[in-house]
């Protein structure tokens, strides 16, 4: 037996402890695989914007200039981000466990009504604990709204992708309603809104920036998310969980304690978008909060395979595609829609390149 053992291979140690080529492969394939996705999109895009009678390469060229040409258009870049980066958490986070959320624009709308509401109720209050108490708000009703389509999953079996998006919908029709009537403030005409903050209670820019602070708080929240699901046992018994749920039962894991929790964080990430929103750019409450933040976030969520760290330049991209829209419209004529178009097209190849995950031989384990 020991001559045996002696006869095995050895495998020498490698000299960078936790490093192997078998994780260069599959951290290949997870880049490589989207990044081709997204070409794919490009030239799809591209045959689209020359049929609609505009020169590609110009269009492109437009979008790069709109995104990060100059100082005011990398502003604008990141003030679009900061939405983007909470609403992609919304559903990256429930993917760990397997659950594909879609509702984060339901989430969003939700909790900028409620800290709307909250702002409204405590005018007169000092800046700091209304902002406060407006932005727990905001993320317990998020929160509230995701969980309960975890919910219904858990104790019901109703599908989460299915009850989400109807959330979303109800959420928006819930919105107009209040704006249009309890909540409505007397002076907004020709637009239905819950009474402004004031100028005193809006949230600020980053120094230096004309960049308000959702943009640190949707980094801080990435970041957050990031160590959580990667660094503690909490973020090991979801992704359990995601793996195979009939092993983390019989593990001992609480699958529904782990689903609730999940689904709630990643409402109340959506929420505080929704509060941001009011608090930092429209200052109260109205039909502008419906922009598609949530919607975008799923594409975000997607093309960063659910990574909380991956999130954050992805969003950065798709905040400057929306940065660049305007200029497309002026210059080239294209209708507002064009960068819908392109979101969507991007959506379907992704969709489409998750087909090809373990299909390359490259990208396999050896041994």
């Amino acid at each position: 037996m020991v001559d045996q053992i002696a006869r095995l291979p050895r495998t020498a140690a490698s000299p960078f402890p936790g490093f192997s080529l078998d994780s260069v492969r599959r951290g290949a394939e997870a880049i490589l695989i989207p990044v081709g996705a997204l070409l794919a999109t490009a030239i799809v895009f591209g045959l689209f914007v020359a049929a609609a009678g505009a020169d590609p390469l110009e269009t492109y060229s437009l979008m790069y200039r709109g995104a990060f040409g100059t100082w005011f258009s990398w502003q604008n870049t990141l003030q679009r981000t900061a939405p983007l980066l909470l609403t992609a958490l919304c559903v990256a986070l429930p993917a760990k466990l397997g659950l594909v959320i879609i509702g984060g624009e339901g989430a969003l709308v939700m909790g900028g009504l409620v800290s709307a509401a909250v702002g409204a109720a405590l005018i007169g209050a000092p800046p700091w604990l209304l902002l406060s108490l407006m932005a727990l708000a905001g993320m317990a009703a998020g929160g509230a709204w995701i969980a309960l389509a975890g919910a219904l999953r858990q104790f019901r079996g109703v599908n989460e992708t299915i009850s989400s998006l109807l959330l979303a919908y109800i959420a928006i029709a819930l919105m107009n309603h209040m704006v249009e009537g309890p909540l409505r403030d007397p002076a907004s005409l020709n637009k239905p809104s819950t009474p402004p903050l004031g100028e005193a209670n809006m949230i600020g820019s980053i120094p230096g920036l004309d960049v308000h602070w959702g943009l640190v708080f949707g980094l801080i929240a990435c970041l957050a998310a990031y160590v959580l699901m990667q660094r503690t046992t909490f973020g090991f018994g979801a992704r359990m969980v995601g793996g195979n749920v009939r092993a983390a039962r019989m593990a001992g894991l609480s699958v529904t304690t782990l689903s609730m929790i999940t689904c709630f964080l990643a409402g109340a990430s959506a929420g505080l978008a929704g509060m941001v929103e009011v608090a930092a750019v429209h200052g109260s409450a109205n039909a502008s909060l419906v922009a598609g933040y949530g919607y975008t976030g799923i594409l975000i969520a997607f093309i960063a395979r659910q990574n909380p760290l991956a999130v954050i330049p992805v969003a950065l991209m798709f905040g400057g595609i929306a940065a660049s829209g305007g200029l497309l419209q002026r210059r080239l004529d294209l209708p507002d829609a064009t960068i819908l178009v392109l979101q969507g097209i991007a959506f379907v190849m992704i969709l489409a390149s998750d087909t090809l995950y373990g299909r390359f031989r490259i990208f396999q384990p050896r041994g």
